[in-house]
């Protein structure tokens, strides 16, 4: 086992309770790759095909005869115009990229909604969170009173009203698709990074002193239960601490080299690739595309049947 950890989601019993507690995930988040594909332009878009509209509805749009495509880009177009100004900048042009290659996150928060929303009103507020996932918990406390799990019902609701709070931009205590999707994927959103830091710092940090120890760090991905000597990959970890996490030199981490650690700051594929469909596609060099210059140059942005560089259609998806 070498890199970074995989943390084993604590399981727990679904017949106490219809929902769970938010749970540890991977440590290290990095930026997903927006296309598989090599970014030959000279050959074919399909780099571009994938990153402007996510892998499965770029095959959609290879099934489609020219002006179908074209119908449906002028469609996507005034989507991603978000000031409706009839122009496309670089910004906007990269929080569509971004939001297209997370649509597995709000696929996410699709599927479990009406798990949430008990009263139908198309929010969900902190209460009805509680009451799905912790209600069982409230009205039978008796029986979790020798629970030893690490992640309890009694240490997780605290630490869920807190991440949703921070989730609730607006302070109203009920949570929008948005809100929610902040909620339960915090990693995705600028604002929610800050929580992530912290409940890490939560998880890992066994002696409550605010900081993650080179011991702690290791403890977080190897358990030393048979007191026989560390493997190999357990060395390089603890070299890894010495020489990359702990910025500073004073033997542990603190929040600022704990967010250093789990996100890095890669390379801003979103953004490069926002710039290089406006560098192509802006015919009169005002740094912004209409709708006209995107139409005009429509089959890097998406494929059709006479563009197609591949793979078939293999199920239905809805319309972007």
């Amino acid at each position: 086992m070498a890199g970074f950890s995989f943390v084993c989601a604590v399981l727990l019993c679904a017949a106490v309770a219809q929902t769970k507690p938010t749970l540890r995930k991977e440590r290290v988040h990095h930026e997903p790759e927006l296309s598989r594909q090599a970014h030959e332009d000279n050959k074919s878009f399909q780099y571009d095909h994938e990153a402007f509209l996510g892998k499965e509805e770029a095959k959609t749009f290879d099934q489609l005869t020219p002006e179908e495509s074209k119908d449906k880009l002028g469609k996507i177009v005034d989507r991603i115009d978000s000031d409706a100004d009839g122009y496309i900048t670089t910004a906007e042009l990269k929080a569509w990229i971004k939001r297209v290659q997370k649509r597995y996150v709000y696929e996410n928060v699709a599927k479990v909604w009406t798990d949430y929303d008990l009263n139908k009103d198309n929010k969900i507020s902190w209460d009805e969170y509680k009451q799905a996932t912790y209600g069982y918990y409230l009205a039978n406390p008796e029986e979790f009173e020798d629970a030893t799990d690490q992640f309890s019902f009694k240490k997780m609701l605290p630490r869920d009203e807190r991440r949703f709070k921070a989730a609730d931009l607006n302070r109203d205590l009920a949570a929008d698709r948005e809100e929610f999707t902040a909620f339960l994927h915090p990693e995705e959103f600028e604002h929610m990074k800050d929580i992530v830091v912290l409940e890490t710092l939560e998880d890992i940090d066994r002696n409550s002193d605010g900081h993650v120890d080179e011991d702690e760090y290791i403890a977080d991905m190897f358990a030393h239960e048979d007191g026989g000597p560390e493997p190999e990959w357990v060395k390089t970890e603890r070299e890894q601490f010495s020489d990359f996490r702990d910025l500073n030199k004073d033997g542990k981490m603190d929040q600022d080299e704990i967010r250093h650690w789990i996100m890095p700051q890669d390379y801003d594929h979103a953004q490069a690739e926002a710039r290089h469909l406006v560098y192509e596609s802006d015919q009169d060099k005002d740094q912004m595309l209409t709708k006209e210059e995107i139409l005009e140059n429509w089959n890097m942005f998406v494929g059709s049947q006479a563009t197609n560089y591949g793979e078939d259609l293999t199920r239905n998806h809805d319309e972007l």
